[in-house]
């Protein structure tokens, strides 16, 4: 087993936080009115690193679990990387006073979903480096920047915006709204994995195409999100 250097260790580190970080400042701009707490902002950040150790183990256990099925394999995975990013977003940030407007709910989502994403990137750019092929590195960062990195915060936002469209509703149908924007979540996940397994030219072009529409769509949540407020009773 070759041990990783110092220097493949940083390289991969900067490859998987920056542009982690990159993202997250563009989103943090849709909540420029009334921005969140950067100590929070960091601290949902920290939660979604810390989740990929975490959830790691599991996924290996449902591996086994599955016999290795290609299908049931994902789906774990990707209920599994969904349960525990939305965990640590709620540990982190969700149950704060802070989070006091319904976009709070996907800022922090969001932000949870690129601390997950800079460990899990840095992870997969550190293979190829410690084999010493510096180039694979770089395309495998620049390939996640562009498609599994938005798939994260594609995902997560999907529990965010139910968490949004529910912020003024009962208990009741604040849980429900979590429990369907999991579902929604899980299903997007497992299947962009799905459908880029066969890593061909026309399905991989097809996979990161609807993961630019659905950023498209998220972006105009974004704006149907500002404008929720909570309805006066007389």
């Amino acid at each position: 087993m070759t041990l990783p250097t110092p220097e493949a260790i940083f390289y991969s580190l900067a490859g998987g936080i920056i542009p982690a970080i990159v993202w997250l400042l563009f989103w943090l701009r849709e909540d420029k009115k009334r921005p969140e707490p950067r100590g929070l902002i960091a601290l949902a950040f920290v939660g979604g690193m810390i989740a990929v150790p975490l959830v790691i183990p599991f996924q290996k256990i449902s591996q086994d679990l599955v016999a290795n099925n290609i299908f049931w394999t994902f789906l774990l995975w990707a209920a599994l990387e969904e349960l525990f990013k939305y965990g640590s977003a709620s540990v982190t940030a969700l149950h704060r006073k802070e989070m006091n407007e319904p976009i709070d709910a996907l800022i922090y989502m969001m932000t949870t979903a690129l601390g997950f994403v800079a460990v899990e990137n840095t992870l997969f750019i550190l293979k190829p480096i410690i084999l010493g092929n510096i180039t694979e590195g770089l395309i495998t960062g620049n390939l996640r920047f562009i498609g599994a990195s938005l798939l994260h915060t594609i995902s997560s936002a999907t529990v965010g915006i139910a968490m949004a469209l529910s912020f003024y509703k009962s208990p009741s149908t604040k849980r429900l709204a979590v429990v369907v924007g999991l579902i929604l979540a899980i299903i997007l996940h497992a299947a962009f994995n799905l459908s880029i397994i066969k890593e061909t030219n026309s399905t991989t072009l097809a996979a990161f195409g609807f993961v630019w529409i659905a950023i498209v769509t998220l972006m105009l949540l974004f704006e149907k999100v500002k404008t929720i407020h909570p309805v006066n009773k007389i």
